[in-house]
């Protein structure tokens, strides 16, 4: 009787390797990652390795692999002095980002709405109270309102079902974070609403199973941020 695996050496499985556990630089690529998406670096700030390795407590090797990774993922820029640099907000990157923004996370909620489970819906409400309790302009709570939006939009996220458009949003984030970081700081200057005003808009189309005012609530609150940016970030400036 012949092999039923069909392989020559008596298995298909001999293809296969050992699982690896999650390495350092996974580590540090998800760390590295998780405060892009938080804002936790400025616009143009330089990263340098060994200051990265020192407060990290590693050596230098993963430091180096994981900027590397995000290099090639845009949401860090190489220099030609081979120092690694948070990009600058530019213009037409703006524009880039707000638009590609718009348009997924925008067909994202919408294909969500009418799969959101009651546990959903609780978890949103939730988020959001959680939000609107954090004491406003103390700088302890920024991580924290942070976790909390991206909490907020990937419940919704998620529930769409949809495994191709999570990672590009995913993506979209992290490159937008610096630019979220900068709104953040003009919106505490001025602020006219609170800042899960969209959130509370949205819910209320959630719960009215209402897709479009999901969605228009959805586009407004990430048009927020970029509007304040247009209005009142100096692009002459940074480009100098």
């Amino acid at each position: 009787m012949g092999d039923p695996t069909g392989s020559r050496d008596g298995s298909t499985l001999a293809i296969l390797g050992p699982v690896a556990r999650q390495t350092v630089q996974d580590q540090v690529y998800g760390e590295l990652r998780r405060s892009l998406i938080q804002g936790a670096f400025d616009a143009g700030e330089i990263l340098r390795i060994r200051d990265l390795a020192a407060r990290m407590s590693i050596s230098t090797m993963p430091v180096r692999e994981a900027l590397a990774r995000l290099i090639s993922e845009r949401a860090l820029e190489a220099l030609p002095n081979r120092s690694v640099r948070v990009p600058l907000i530019r213009r037409e990157r703006l524009e880039d980002l707000a638009r590609a923004r718009a348009l997924i996370e925008g067909e994202l909620t919408a294909m969500a709405l009418p799969r959101l489970t009651q546990g959903d819906r609780e978890a949103l409400w939730d988020a959001t109270r959680a939000y609107d309790n954090l004491s406003a302009g103390r700088i302890d709570t920024a991580r924290e309102a942070a976790d909390l939006n991206h909490a907020f939009h990937f419940r919704i996220y998620r529930a769409a079902g949809s495994q191709v458009l999570i990672p590009v949003v995913e993506s979209l984030w992290m490159q937008s974070g610096p630019y979220i970081r900068k709104a953040a700081e003009l919106f505490e200057r001025e602020r006219d609403a609170p800042a899960t005003n969209h959130h509370h808009k949205l819910l209320d189309a959630i719960e009215a199973g209402d897709v479009a005012a999901g969605r228009s609530a959805l586009v407004a609150d990430i048009g927020r941020a970029f509007d304040l940016l247009r209005q009142r970030h100096d692009f002459d400036r940074e480009a100098a």
